[in-house]
């Protein structure tokens, strides 16, 4: 028969139990920490993150560290101005002497084949009318009736002169000319400053004349000659139209 201590002990233990288990949980003395389990296997790598800003420069290093790799070229720049010119060099030695011309056989060679081409084409312009040879003259002419001061220039510019007689032979070349087209022609022949006093351009006197009958009377009004169809000659003034003759 249980004592009245232990039937209080009992009813305590029981009215416990009672609430323990109506609460469904009952809070009991911490118990002895367990052993720690084993670590689990590493996780998979995360996504990288977003690049972040570039840091500060870091300081210069000493001058005498190695230089890096060049850069890229860059894109050329705009041409600067022309430098001065410089200093003249010192002159070289002279080269060896040649031979003198007229017995270099090669300078020879090339001048006989140039004669030969030069009487080759003055042939064909011969027969073609374009110009006449007399003497070591060869006479042209354009065709054109110009003034006195155009004829000068026009042979001036082609190389040679206006066409001037110094005898007969020569005359009768420009005569040649003048009948062919049937025009009048000037002369490279000019009044000085005395009248009636005719002389060629570079002021020498005349060696030769053939004035027509009672020519020159121009008395200083007329200071250019022309020759007529016939070959003879007047006095005439500068500004009037005449066939262009040249001669070179």
């Amino acid at each position: 028969m249980l004592s009245p201590q232990s039937l209080h002990i009992l009813s305590a233990a029981t009215v416990f139990l009672v609430i323990c288990h109506a609460e469904d949980k009952c809070a009991g003395t911490p118990g002895i920490p367990g052993t720690p389990g084993a670590n689990g296997l590493p996780g998979r790598d995360g996504r990288d993150g977003m690049k972040g800003n570039p840091g500060p420069p870091g300081p210069q290093g000493p001058p005498s560290g190695i230089p890096g790799l060049s850069g890229r070229d860059g894109l050329p720049g705009m041409q600067g101005p022309k430098g001065e010119r410089g200093d003249k060099g010192e002159k070289g030695a002279p080269g060896p002497q040649g031979l003198p011309a007229s017995v270099d056989p090669e300078l020879q060679e090339r001048l006989q084949c140039l004669k030969r081409r030069i009487t080759s084409v003055e042939g064909v312009l011969t027969l073609e009318g374009m110009i006449t040879k007399v003497s070591e003259k060869i006479l042209a002419t354009n065709g054109k009736e110009v003034n006195f001061e155009t004829t000068l220039e026009a042979c001036k510019s082609a190389g040679g002169s206006i066409a001037t007689p110094r005898n007969k032979e020569e005359n009768n070349a420009i005569l040649d000319i003048v009948k062919r087209f049937n025009r009048y022609a000037y002369l490279g022949i000019k009044e000085g400053e005395i009248p009636g006093e005719f002389h060629y351009l570079d002021g020498t006197p005349l060696n030769y004349t053939n004035w027509h009958a009672k020519e020159p009377n121009g008395k200083g009004g007329e200071n250019c000659v022309e020759i007529y169809t016939d070959g003879a000659w007047n006095d005439k003034k500068c500004n009037q139209n005449r066939l262009t003759i040249c001669e070179f």
